[in-house]
């Protein structure tokens, strides 16, 4: 194996002993972060979990379920020191791939109204505003709104 590879984005699946990485991370960069619990119970579902690394590095991951023909992303995170440099949208179009192979016609996400660079992220990707949900999401002050973004595979 050459140095150059171990230098290189890797995805693959998350298993339980990448917790404490993913719920450090989750913790980190957001200030109502998904539990342990929520983890678990996604990888006990049989929700597709996976973990981007880069030199060996857990740096990211996304969580999504597929149901009668329809994909969610449920979770796409990726640590803060690592934002804005491709990872996000790396590990996006992974989740797109692995949609489109579970045969769902579209995938689905939601993102907090306030999430500008993960709402231009997802319409850059193709994804496009389908409604809003208000008090979607637990905030600083109440609630937050979600936008419902959707794109057909």
């Amino acid at each position: 194996m050459s140095a150059l590879a171990n230098t290189l984005p890797h995805i693959r699946a998350f298993r339980e002993t990448d917790l404490d990485q993913v719920t450090q991370i989750e913790s980190a960069i957001y200030t109502h972060p998904w539990t342990r619990g929520n983890f678990v119970d996604s990888i006990k579902a049989g929700y597709t979990c996976h973990a981007l690394e880069l030199a060996g590095e857990l740096i990211g991951y996304g969580v999504m379920m597929v149901a009668v023909r329809e994909a969610h992303l449920l979770n796409l995170s990726i640590a803060s020191q690592w934002q804005r440099k491709g990872y996000g949208r790396l590990l996006l179009l992974h989740f797109i791939e692995l949609a489109q192979r579970s045969d769902a016609l579209q995938l689905l996400l939601e993102v907090r109204m306030s999430n500008d660079a993960g709402r231009r992220l997802y319409a850059k990707t193709g994804f496009h505003a389908m409604a809003v949900r208000p008090g979607y999401y637990p905030a600083a002050c109440g609630r937050e709104d979600a936008i419902l973004m959707g794109m057909n595979l």
